[in-house]
């Protein structure tokens, strides 16, 4: 059986470099496929679709809200071509209503044990319109290695740099924070994949550089001791969401090859001072998450806040706009106070405003988010500082008596002179 899957297009913000991460929704989907489905996979950022090459069933991946609307309008095209198409994703889960209106059938939830079924209905000319799993967990042992070899590897190179591979070692999160739809999504509970399946999987992906996507790593003081001691041998360098604030955690995370961390910044305070300088008493970099246009918030405290950033140090710096995306709490009370905009999905990319703000208008916020942008990276590019970022972790790999088979120039990456 031959099956079209495509992860479509979004539109990428314009003041971050334009690279391209390989995705890793499809190659979870492709795991979990029987195994004699034969995937031709297509990743629309990076490479066309060929919409002539014949397939059984188009399957369409797509896990962000403002890359929605790309999907439908596919959906809505192989339709019209006489083509089944199934959709399935983080964002189909968000929009499911909307989603069934565009496709032949959708999959909300996680895939794991559950495709032979789908997939047979199929084949019997069965197929229904919903299969909803979406609080339904499967066993977290159930999670097979991602299927990367549906990737074409090439194609995610920044300047010659290869990108990071994505991998999971757990599901679920316990905590709730405000903007999140992942309480919706995967529940609040910590749901671990059994460590020696993550470090079996991470051993067997041929690239030295990683990004851990897990919501965050400190859910579980133990497990996440584990894990690093687990890591440790593997010699990789990865990057992850936040890792737990101890001695103890910390110098285990170094060991296990941490490169840099997102670390969520909302404040001026003492303790996001002495916790960025925590990691890099531990040679772990940080890039801060920042997200802008909380109800707290007002134009100038949004300038102390990049103030601080920049007496901090901070390696890098992500500037978000708020965003009431569905299921999450945000959007439930801005809704409830008639404070949302409206609901193009197209531009709900984080970069533009689409609420009232408390403290400022709509285009005071706009101004301040390129205000932040523009004012962090005042002196050097944010390519430059990645650049930085690529170079400490190439000294680790050498002191590792690795070989980084990448060159990095100013040139190349840019300074603002």
């Amino acid at each position: 059986m031959k099956l079209k899957l495509i992860y479509p297009r979004w539109p990428k913000l314009p003041n971050q470099p334009e690279f391209n991460l390989p995705p890793v929704g499809p190659t979870v989907f492709a795991a979990a496929l029987p195994p004699d489905v034969d995937v031709d996979f297509y990743d629309e950022n990076v490479e066309d679709i060929d919409f002539d090459a014949s397939c059984d069933l188009v399957a369409i991946s797509c896990m962000l809200t403002c890359q929605a609307p790309r999907a439908f309008e596919l959906a809505d095209r192989f339709r019209e071509e006489g083509k089944t198409v199934f959709m399935g994703g983080i964002a189909i889960m968000l929009h499911a209503e909307e989603a069934a209106r565009h496709a032949s059938s959708i999959f909300l939830g996680e895939v794991e044990g559950r495709l032979q079924a789908v997939f047979q209905d199929f084949q019997q000319g069965k197929l229904q319109k919903c299969y909803d799993f979406l609080h339904d967990y499967p066993d977290t042992s159930l999670i097979g290695p991602a299927r990367r070899d549906i990737l074409k590897h090439h194609l995610y190179n920044y300047r010659g740099v290869q990108m990071v591979d994505l991998v999971h070692a757990s599901r679920g999160c316990r905590f709730n924070c405000f903007p999140c739809c992942t309480p919706y999504l995967g529940g609040r509970k910590f749901r671990p994949r059994p460590i020696d399946q993550v470090v079996e999987e991470i051993a067997g992906i041929d690239n030295n550089r990683l990004f851990i996507v897990d919501n965050s790593l400190a859910q579980d003081d133990e497990w996440e001791k584990d894990l690093f001691r687990a890591l440790a041998p593997l010699r990789k360098k990865w990057i992850s969401h936040p890792i737990k604030d101890t001695p103890e955690i910390l110098r285990l995370a170094a060991e296990a090859g941490a490169w840099y961390v997102y670390q969520a910044i909302f404040d001026t305070s003492d303790y996001i001072r002495d916790r960025i300088q925590r990691y890099r008493d531990h040679g772990i970099g940080v890039e801060g998450t920042i997200i802008l246009g909380t109800d707290d918030q007002s134009l100038d405290d949004i300038k102390r806040l990049v103030d601080f950033l920049l007496e901090i140090d901070l390696d890098l710096a992500e500037f978000t706009v708020l965003t009431p995306f569905p299921h999450s709490s945000i959007a439930a009370k801005l809704e409830a106070e008639g404070r949302v905009l409206h609901h193009d999905w197209i531009r709900y990319t984080a970069g533009e405003v689409v609420f009232k703000p408390a403290k400022m208008t709509v285009d005071e916020l706009q101004w301040a988010y390129q205000y932040a942008w523009d004012t962090f990276y005042h002196d050097a590019s944010k390519e430059f500082k990645m650049a930085k970022l690529y170079l400490d972790v190439m000294k680790k790999e050498r002191a590792d008596g690795q070989n980084p088979d990448i060159r990095l120039t100013r040139s190349k990456w840019g300074r603002n002179e």
